[in-house]
């Protein structure tokens, strides 16, 4: 069966998603040097969390915010390439991930993604497997909930409507296993809090978030 990745590869030409310059490896030199120097690549600690640590590559602002913006909901799917062409160039960044056994994406409910016609975190996921040794992409989570979208609501309304919307597909895959949880945005970590706690009651061994950008 044909990927959705795939699927994309034949329909966009390869562009640099900033800029919109035709480009074999979907981010060019301008491009890449302009934002080089807003990569965050140290890893944090996160207590009182149902996961260990959190990377987010850049604050959540400027061109970034745009270009998240348009990947998500203005139909330019090819933007993952670039996205994920900024995440796989950074050695310390790879570093961090190859550590882990597996690679999963905060899933979104099936009418959304019916909608949108893909889920963003996944196709960026998927890539990353792809690329780094030893981490491989596995889809983990359902979600059951086709709930209000977080961005609507404050901190405390977060975690509720978050709670028991996911579930797992498949425990043997996660059992004691290193897991890299990606997702677009870090704003409170109520949605890869909750994920994590379903990852960790069904075996995971320990979580890293992995996100673009963190408001």
């Amino acid at each position: 069966m044909i990927l959705i990745d795939e699927i994309l590869n034949l329909i966009f030409p390869n562009v640099c998603g900033f800029c919109g310059k035709i480009n074999k490896d979907f981010l060019c030199k301008d491009c890449e040097e302009k934002i080089d120097f807003m990569i965050n690549q140290k890893a944090r600690f996160k207590l009182n969390k149902n996961f260990e640590k959190y990377l987010c590559i850049f604050p959540y602002e400027g061109e970034i915010r745009e270009k998240i913006l348009d990947y998500k909901f203005k139909d330019k799917a090819y933007i993952y390439k670039t996205f994920s062409k900024i995440i796989l160039k950074s050695k310390k960044i790879c570093f961090y991930l190859g550590k882990y056994d597996i690679i999963t994406d905060v899933p979104i409910h099936k009418k959304r993604k019916a909608k949108r016609g893909y889920n963003q975190s996944e196709l960026i996921a998927r890539e990353i497997g792809k690329r780094i040794n030893n981490l491989e992409y596995k889809k983990t989570l359902k979600k059951v909930r086709n709930n209000v979208r977080q961005s609507s609501l404050n901190h405390n309304e977060r975690k509720e409507n978050v709670k028991n919307a996911y579930q797992i597909i498949n425990k043997e895959t996660i059992f004691n296993k290193k897991i890299v949880l990606f997702d677009d945005i870090y704003t409170t970590g109520s949605t890869v809090d909750e994920c994590s706690r379903v990852l960790k009651e069904n075996g995971a061994k320990e979580i890293l978030i992995l996100t673009l950008a963190k408001r």
